[in-house]
């Protein structure tokens, strides 16, 4: 059944699609498994409270008609501002707020870093969307300063301050010359969007919504967790293409229930050290029931996640075997008016069994932090950028210093492979079990050995923390991090000029050490640690009376590397095999962003050498130490890192880093914004016709393509094939890589073609999303790749010769007869799909990033025709 919310009715009716409802908090308590609320656009200023759960194979679907058009907030709109000297002032009876006063709630909990004299409130002023900085006594909000802990500084001169008078909430607010009465000023006023009171509302998907502006309490994960939008510790919840933004800590939360005795017992009764109360927050949640067949399993996909004051993503325990992935996720904690241990992009602590693959994670205070049981945890094909403070800014304490990875206190294994960590600092392991494999990394390791004691200065301090039964919550074991079980394969290290001003806080805070914040890029933290056949060769049957004491059961775990490559003083550890160190090339590597597109540039594969990788998969990995458990995947099976960060396959001796292409001097790095939160006109169309498909009651379960570029114009190109007994009539194209679909709207067929290897099948319900549409019937360059790939297609399909050389041929003398007059020149070998412009071959991923640079010229050569 279909339930319709529309917010702009005069009054609320039935939910039918002539009378509906006019919030969606109607419609949710009606929903029962197999429905779908769909919500017209319009702005809906309530907490959506989920009452009843979908089931495994009948979901309760929440969809927008639009793409971002229906909007959830937390917020309330404010009028009536009148001036106080140089700045505004409003007054609002504390009746207004009902139960919950943001503006007397102040942010608490575990692992916060409270400044008494500058508390902060949950609440928040936006000013045209956008929140402004709290400031803590009316002069500062009179004559603001620039607050340079801030990454946008400038912004940090639009403030306010809050008090309490006469059982009044009075806020004072600076709006730089700005008249409030005019502008849009909203403050927050409800704690979550989009999230249930009850534990166990499972199974349901959110597609589609604007989720902004509430004011959630911090989420440690010895706490109840919350957030704008979450499950609530339930199981199988989808929150897709959404744009969630300006949480006043976190936005989605998978995380933690409230647990009877044990919600910020630390900070509350300051008897048991946090680490402890965190390990019996693990244990109470094993006896109460949390385990793979009721809790997790959530999908985050397709989001653009922004502008919330401590995490994009949060979740202990309830994140478990979830798929995180194509998800943009930027500027997280970046106004640092608050701090704290739990403090990212992505902060997960338990993350067993979850995938994180495909983000696109920048300007963030910390990129991904996997905190405690990171056990069989991906990270995979995520490019990661800019998440230390930009020049200039004030660092306070370490954990704002930064990085794209932290992984701390787990036993792995925790796989890292064909990712881009482009930062400054690449990654902070204080930690073990863990496999960097195929990425390319130009920033340091830190806290190498470090990081993993509870500070004490008399007694001895280390974390012990918990290990699972493999693919399961079930506690096998707890230990303390030894360091070491570390595996560095095929990767790529490039050493960045260092910062002074990173250096010179480090230098300050007495930290600038090999074990702590180093910046030396490459595996050199690892030198005092032991080599496989070194460390197991200590253990027989009277090791202790050979050592004399059980010191070889608590020294470093062995480290194994292969296939690494070193350039601009990137430093290899000195028992590293076979390293490839090149000292002789200069590298240069710079990101290019041109309207949410980036480009990375680099002459690296000029001097990077083919043959130093070797084929890397579960079996070469082994077992990470403590769990005994191999890095595979969540089913069990085998892990075979066979294609690149593309996509692409692997050939038989892989190239190191993330792309086995080398043919070229840049990468269009494809990322979630080009899928999600920059949303151009023909992909709006195709995601909208895909909700119009679950309306009109098609199955949701789609081939989900994000193609590169669309090509249209197809039908009055006149471009058709014969195909399957009939003319195959392409309205629409899009490609990815050397991957193309091909779409023909009257028949409503789609096909899916590779064009590197020749393998091509139907695919009957799928959704389309692409970066940039192209007129095939303007541009005799897109219509060429049309007639390519359609001929290649009829020569698959039997319609014409299989012999390799002849294929070849064949496509080349169709294709170039049939273009005809546009005269462009295309040849086709055997495994690539090629363009040719007098003796220079251009590839087929080079053609897509020439069409989406906008010239074309270079790619073709164009013939003059006389009359």
């Amino acid at each position: 059944m279909k339930i319709y919310v529309a917010g702009n009715v005069s009054r609320s009716g039935d939910g039918s699609l002539d009378h509906p409802f006019m919030t969606i908090s109607e419609a949710a308590d009606k929903a029962r498994p197999g429905d779908t609320v769909v919500v017209a656009p319009g702005i809906y200023r309530e907490w959506v409270k989920p009452r009843n759960s979908g089931t495994e194979d009948k979901r309760i679907t929440y969809l927008s008609t639009e793409h971002g058009g229906a909007v959830i907030t937390g917020s309330e709109e404010i009028k009536g501002w009148e001036a106080f000297e140089n700045v505004w002032r409003v007054r609002i009876p504390n009746s207004y707020f009902g139960d919950y006063n943001p503006f007397t709630t102040l942010v608490h909990g575990d692992w916060f870093i409270d400044d008494p004299k500058n508390p902060s409130h949950t609440g928040e002023i936006y000013l045209n969307k956008r929140s402004m900085l709290e400031v803590f006594d009316l002069s500062f909000c009179m004559h603001p300063q620039k607050d340079n802990r801030s990454w946008e500084p400038d912004y940090t001169e639009y403030v306010w301050y809050t008090a309490q008078e006469d059982n009044f909430t009075v806020i004072y607010a600076n709006f730089m010359g700005k008249d409030p009465n005019y502008e849009n000023v909203e403050i927050s006023v409800r704690r979550s969007c989009f999230f249930p009171e009850e534990t166990g509302i499972n199974y349901i998907t959110l597609r589609g919504f604007c989720i902004t502006r509430a004011a959630t309490q911090w989420a440690p994960p010895t706490a109840f967790q919350e957030g704008m939008v979450g499950p609530n510790w339930a199981k199988g919840w989808i929150i897709e293409d959404c744009e969630i933004s300006e949480s006043k800590c976190s936005g989605i939360s998978l995380g933690k229930y409230f647990q009877r005795g044990n919600n910020n017992k630390w900070s509350t009764y300051n008897l048991k050290i946090g680490s402890q109360t965190q390990r019996d927050t693990v244990c109470q949640a094993v006896n109460e029931g949390w385990d793979k067949e009721t809790i997790g399993s959530h999908i985050v996909r397709r989001c653009d996640i922004h502008d919330c004051g401590q995490t994009g993503i949060v979740g202990h325990m309830g994140g478990a075997f979830s798929i995180i992935e194509d998800n943009h996720i930027h500027h997280i904690n970046i106004k640092h008016n608050l701090a704290g241990a739990e403090i990212a992009g992505i902060k997960l602590h338990a993350a067993i069994d979850t995938c994180i693959r495909r983000n696109h994670i920048d300007h963030c205070t910390r990129g991904i932090w996997l905190d405690w049981e990171a056990q069989g945890t991906r990270v995979s094909q995520n490019f990661l950028h800019d998440n230390i403070p930009p020049k200039g800014t004030i660092i306070e304490n370490g954990l704002s210093l930064g990085e794209d990875v932290f992984v701390e206190v787990s036993h792995g294994p925790t796989l890292l492979d064909h990712n881009l960590f482009l930062s400054d600092i690449a990654a902070r392991i204080s930690t073990q079990g863990i496999a960097f494999v195929h990425n390319l990394i130009a920033g340091s390791f830190t806290y190498v050995g470090e990081g993993c004691g509870d500070m004490s200065k008399k007694f001895p301090s280390p974390r012990f923390t918990p290990y699972h039964v493999p693919h399961s919550t079930k506690i096998a074991g707890f230990m303390t991090i030894l360091h070491g079980d570390a595996r560095f394969y095929n990767n790529i290290f490039i050493q960045k000029e260092v910062r002074r001003d990173l250096v010179d806080y480090c230098v300050a805070q007495n930290s600038d050490t090999m074990d702590k914040n180093n910046f030396i890029c490459g595996t050199i933290p690892y030198n005092e640690y032991p080599q496989a056949s070194e460390y197991f060769s200590r253990f027989g049957k009277n090791v202790i009376k050979e050592y004399g004491s059980t010191d070889p059961y608590y020294d470093k775990l062995p480290v194994y590397f292969g296939g690494n490559a070193y350039y601009n003083g990137a430093r290899a550890c000195d028992h590293e095999p076979a390293a490839h160190v090149d000292k002789d090339h200069k590298i240069s590597i710079y990101i290019d962003e041109s309207d949410g597109r980036y480009t990375i540039h680099t002459n690296l594969y000029e001097f990077l050498p083919r043959g130093l990788a070797m084929p890397v998969n579960s079996e070469v990995l082994g077992l990470a130490f403590e769990p005994e458990q191999r890095f595979e995947n969540p089913d069990g099976s085998s892990i075979s890192f066979d294609r690149d960060y593309f996509g692409r396959k692997r050939g038989r001796f892989p190239v190191s880093g993330p792309f086995e292409e080398c043919g070229t001097d840049r990468f269009t790095v494809q990322t979630p914004d080009d899928a999600s939160s920059k949303i151009g006109h023909e992909e709006k169309i195709r995601i909208e016709d895909k909700w119009k498909a679950d309306l009109s009651g098609a199955e949701s379960d789609v081939t989900e393509i994000n193609a590169n570029i669309v090509l249209t114009g197809g039908m009055n190109a006149v471009i058709s094939f014969p195909y399957d007994g009939e003319l195959f009539k392409v309205s629409d194209m899009f490609v990815k890589g050397n991957e193309v679909w091909l779409y023909d709207s009257l028949a409503e067929k789609l096909v899916e073609l590779d064009c590197e290897y020749g393998i091509y099948h139907n695919i009957k319900k799928w959704s389309i999303g692409a970066l940039q549409s192209l007129d095939m019937s303007e541009d005799a360059n897109a219509e060429g790749l049309v007639r390519t790939a359609g001929t290649l297609l009829c020569i698959l399909n039997k319609s014409l010769a299989h012999d390799a050389a002849d294929t070849c041929e064949t496509i080349q003398n169709k294709v170039n007869e049939g273009l005809g007059d546009r005269a462009i020149s295309m040849r086709f070998t055997p495994k690539n799909l090629k363009f040719i412009r007098g003796k220079k071959f251009i590839s087929l991923e080079d053609v897509l990033y020439r069409i989406s640079r906008g010239t074309m010229e270079v790619v073709t050569e164009r013939v003059e025709h006389l009359n």
